[in-house]
């Protein structure tokens, strides 16, 4: 019997653990030219920058980032605050080359890597993740100094003192 309490218990946890992290984070079939151009509106009209995760759902750690980013209140917090979110996916189904063009390139880094737009549509940043990792995953000191810097606040003119 303890056995099959044993068991059932692993089988479980492995289901609760499959089910926190979302494998389809990213739509090949989508048209990323056409929904970031809507998102950059959106961010504008929010005052906040684009927040674009490059990647695809092969990516264990693109996946991952995702996970730590919503189990971490403080972090989903400020990406709420101010980022709207895109997840832009490289795939053999589709390697969405004009977007990445268009961005210089980011894949050069590897996977995840992220790009920050303002509401312009101009790349303000592009981050190698792997300044981000800790371990099996990200570094959440890290994590939130980088999204702080990159803000629309934080990259402002205006805002910068002498």
């Amino acid at each position: 019997m303890k056995k099959l309490l044993i068991i059932f218990l692993l089988i479980y946890s492995c289901q609760l653990c499959a089910q926190s992290i979302d494998r389809n984070l990213y739509s090949p079939g989508a048209n990323a030219e056409r929904d970031i151009t809507e998102l950059v509106k959106k961010a504008k009209a929010e005052n906040k920058n684009v927040f674009i995760q490059a990647g695809g759902n092969w990516c264990s750690w693109c996946l991952e980032f995702n996970r730590f980013c919503k189990s971490d209140n403080q972090i989903d917090s400020i990406i709420k605050a101010d980022y709207v979110v895109y997840h832009l996916n490289y795939s053999s189904e589709n390697k969405n080359e004009a977007v990445f063009s268009k961005y210089g390139y980011p894949q050069r880094f590897g996977f995840p890597v992220f790009l920050i737009v303002d509401g312009n549509g101009n790349r303000v940043h592009t981050q190698n993740s792997s300044y981000l990792e800790q371990g099996k995953s990200y570094n959440k000191k890290k994590l939130i100094e980088f999204l702080q810097h990159w803000n629309r606040k934080a990259v402002n003119p205006a805002g910068l003192k002498n």
